[in-house]
């Protein structure tokens, strides 16, 4: 029998391939004659390069950048040929900070135009961006400011480039790196939200980055202006860009200053990694995350697999960390069995703690339910 493993992380206990590793030591125990395939996935965010180094044998560029807060910190990216990927999470991701470092309103994208800037001066003319999980919530201005673009109030002073400093900008100015019209930019993102709104990034995403209700405020005001001094002078509604709230609205920072397109984060991963071959030669797949809730069925890892499951007509199972969904959701879903760490034996703590020992144990449960009948 082929079993296809092709699961996401489990955050803040396993990564990718960690979690697929303890689900294939489950699988082993009950078809211990199977022929298992790992495939780690990933949306665009966290764990991205990861999963992806192995099939494009890129090679890891190491420079040194700045983290969100302007610390200077040692980071990398990939490079294959005038091809770079760069993931937003390695130096720039809200994991990276403790509690009482995280402030929406002063970090700053800074970091990632400074890896840009690399990978531009390297020969790189197709730059993909994975810009899931990061601390920053400035709309992609310190990316630009990196790139050269210069941002200035009312007084005709520059801005430092952060999300306070959003809404003071009353005009764009600087001189962009040569190359960046040169360069194809992709960002690759599972998030469509727009920049502003009650689904744009402030509201959605800033309270996990720091921001207080005042600070969510401010960085909404900030996103809207942003937006009018976009719309006068590059005749572009940002607003209205699918995903230009993605990453704190460096989805919008970089479709308007780099003229990236937006491609969907697992439906990328999946492409690189030819994942419709794998699935066509299994005669199961099992599929998992930390998560499985209402946010899991929105462009994240599982969902795309459902995808394709369906597609090559396919057995699917799910083991997750912890069931949001309700038994009559589920049943709606084209799911054989699914598999939950969290339960009331189960506290969330202890989950955290045995992860890869209880995700083992649950997959040996998994293969048997899918196998029962």
């Amino acid at each position: 029998m082929n079993i296809l493993i092709a699961c996401d992380k489990f955050k803040g206990s396993l990564s990718a391939l960690e979690a697929s590793d303890a689900i294939k030591k489950g699988v082993n125990k009950i078809l211990p004659n199977s022929n298992v395939t790992i495939l780690p996935l990933a949306d665009g965010g966290e764990g991205s390069l990861e999963v992806i180094e192995k099939k494009l044998n890129f090679k890891r560029i190491l420079c040194s950048s700045k983290d969100p807060l302007l610390r200077s910190v040692n980071s990398w990216y990939g490079l294959q040929g005038k091809t770079a990927y760069i993931e937003m999470a390695i130096s720039f991701g809200l994991q990276l900070l403790k509690e009482n470092e995280k402030n929406a309103l002063l970090s700053s994208s800074i970091g990632t135009g400074e890896l840009i800037l690399d990978a531009l001066e390297k020969g790189a003319r197709k730059i993909y961006l994975f810009v899931g999980g990061s601390a920053t919530s400035d709309a992609g201005i310190g990316m630009a400011y990196a790139l050269g673009y210069r941002f200035i109030n009312k007084d005709n002073q520059e801005l430092t480039p952060n999300g306070e400093s959003l809404r003071h900008i009353t005009s764009i100015g600087g001189k962009p790196h040569k190359d960046i019209n040169r360069t194809d930019f992709y960002l690759i993102s599972d998030v469509n939200n727009p920049l502003f709104g009650s689904k744009g990034a402030a509201k959605m995403f800033a309270k996990q980055k720091g921001a207080s209700s005042d600070d969510i405020k401010t960085l909404e005001k900030g996103f809207k202006n942003f937006n009018e001094i976009v719309k006068t002078t590059y005749n572009i509604d940002i607003n209205a860009k699918e995903g230009a709230g993605a990453a704190g609205g460096l989805g919008a920072g970089a479709m308007v200053f780099l003229k990236a397109k937006k491609k969907n984060g697992i439906n990328s991963i999946m492409d690189i990694l030819n994942f419709d071959n794998y699935v066509d030669k299994s005669d199961i797949v099992i599929s998992g995350e930390g998560k499985f809730d209402n946010q899991t069925l929105n462009g994240k890892v599982i969902n795309g697999v459902i995808e394709k499951c369906i597609k090559n007509n396919k057995p699917l199972g799910i083991v997750c960390g912890i069931m949001e969904l309700s038994i009559k959701e589920t049943k709606k879903l084209p799911i054989k069995a699914i598999e939950p760490i969290v339960d009331k034996q189960t506290s969330k703590e202890a989950a955290m703690n045995n992860a890869y020992e209880l995700l083992t144990q649950r997959s040996a449960t998994l293969i048997e339910k899918m196998i029962a009948d």
